[in-house]
């Protein structure tokens, strides 16, 4: 402290201007007349400002100004280094490394040998769920065409640095998709053969001319999802070449449009009953940080807390995603795009449907306000939406939310759902995490609303869309699959 304090002296020459305060300080608040002293202190305040100017502007001299402007980047950098420095996943690497998959005399001797299929243009720079959506359904496909699927770390940015900047602090450019889960998609155990890491693929594939490329040019890109796979695996299957990558150049294997859509839905029935959604878990980082969490979450048993193989469920809890900051733009266009919900919230079996189409010849104000009420609500819009949902689950009394909201607002929240009678109310916020769970907190947040008793989602996100995919997956009633 007695250093900063030294420094601004340094800049700034602080020293005690209690003096030219004093010159203020006469009270003639209780004079009404015009006496000649009230026109002595007038000019008297006059020359104190003009006093305090000189000195402001003599104290800023060039060196002062040059010394505060060269001191603007370490202010920066102390913001950016004040959260710390993100974890390097070191030990999840190593984990990486020694599945047994990843043993390369074992992999030599394989009958048949072993096939592989990698994905080099696969997503990157975006959301964990939008990935996430990707992995499942190449997964899937490497699944069905009997090979192993390469998986890849989550991928932020392509930088040669371990970190980047993003919201003025540190965040890791790659995080090893074994931080966020485990199962098939990771390199678990499953039917056929286990999936491999990107790193391993390199030993067992190293020459390109080696290597057979399918181009996504000719894939019926805009085809029903049935289709899109079908074609897919035929020309998997009617190669016999060790290791295969997709050329995606053209156009994405598996793009936002087909996400976005009910295109998506055709293929629930065979990938619902596969392993790559059957043997889907969270990494044992993310559980870690549910069981750190256990007082808060209250799992009506020890075991149940652990247990994401099943229909448990935590009893009595609504968990409830919104989706702030971007939303609070992206919103509004989709109502100019004319938008409909994510593909897996198409599904008929859910309860709540989104239909614009009688505003479709209101004015635009009015189409954009039923987008924004299920899509970014007002607190009074969510109180109410989630006061309708006790009434049909008389047993929920707890709320979990899911949020990238500020704090402020969720305490506005938090306050607002206690007066229409909830009784516990835990956020994202609420949640204690170690700098590894730190980074996969969205993880920690799609684990709780997988297992609380009813989820209510906003139908225009993926994670929202992932979320009940794997609950439905789970054979959770789908009534219990709400929306805002």
């Amino acid at each position: 402290m007695d250093s900063w304090r030294r420094l601004t002296r340094k800049m700034f020459g602080a020293r005690n201007v209690s003096g030219d305060y004093e010159l203020l300080a006469g009270d003639t608040s209780h004079r009404t007349g015009t006496s000649p002293s009230t026109f002595s202190n007038s000019s008297t305040r006059r020359r104190s400002w003009r006093s305090i100017f000189r000195a402001c502007i003599q104290k800023f001299t060039i060196r002062r100004l040059l010394i505060a402007i060269a001191l603007i980047p370490v202010v920066l950098v102390i913001a950016i280094l004040w959260p710390g420095i993100p974890p390097s996943y070191d030990d999840i690497r190593l984990y990486e490394r020694r599945l047994p998959q990843h043993d390369l005399s074992l992999s030599s001797q394989a009958n048949p040998p072993n096939r592989y299929l990698r994905f080099p243009g696969h997503l990157w720079g975006h959301g964990f769920n939008n990935i996430l959506q990707e992995i499942i359904l190449m997964s899937y496909l490497a699944s069905i065409s009997n090979m192993s699927f390469v998986f890849e770390d989550y991928t932020w940015s392509h930088t040669p640095f371990p970190y980047t900047i993003y919201d003025f602090a540190l965040r890791p450019t790659h995080v090893p998709i074994n931080a966020f889960i485990s199962g098939p998609p990771a390199g678990g155990p499953t039917l056929g053969p286990r999936a491999i890491s990107a790193e391993f693929w390199e030993k067992v594939c190293p020459n390109k001319e080696k290597k057979r490329v399918i181009s996504s040019e000719y894939a019926p890109n805009d085809a029903d999802g049935i289709v899109m796979i079908d074609w897919w695996h035929k020309e998997l299957v009617a190669t016999n070449d060790t290791c295969v990558e997709v050329d995606s150049t053209s156009h994405d294997v598996f793009d936002r449009f087909f996400f976005g859509g009910p295109r998506l839905l055709s293929l629930w029935p065979e990938l619902s009953s596969s392993p790559i959604l059957t043997n889907f878990s969270w990494s044992p980082l993310v559980l870690s940080a549910i069981a750190r969490n256990f007082a808060l979450l209250r799992p009506s048993t020890p075991e149940s807390l652990y247990d994401f193989s099943s229909s448990t469920t935590f009893k009595g809890m609504v968990a409830v995603h919104l989706r702030r900051g971007d939303y609070q733009r992206h919103c509004p266009n989709l109502a100019l795009w004319g938008a409909l919900y994510m593909g897996m919230n198409e599904h008929p079996s859910l309860p709540d449907r989104f239909d614009p189409s009688p505003y479709s010849d209101a004015p635009h104000k009015v189409l954009e306000g039923y987008y924004l009420e299920h899509c970014y609500p007002s607190t009074s819009q969510i109180v109410a939406r989630l006061h309708e949902v006790r009434k049909e689950h008389p047993n929920l009394h707890r709320v979990y939310l899911l949020s990238n909201g500020w704090a402020w607002w969720l305490d506005e929240l938090k306050l607002a759902l206690e007066e229409d009678g909830w009784d516990e109310l835990i956020s994202s916020l609420d949640i204690h995490l170690d700098a590894e769970q730190f980074y996969v907190s969205m993880a920690v947040d799609m684990a709780v609303a997988e297992k609380a008793e009813v989820f209510v989602g906003n139908g225009f996100s993926s994670l929202t869309s992932n979320v009940v995919m794997l609950r439905m997956a789970k054979d959770l009633d789908p009534s219990t699959n709400r929306f805002l």
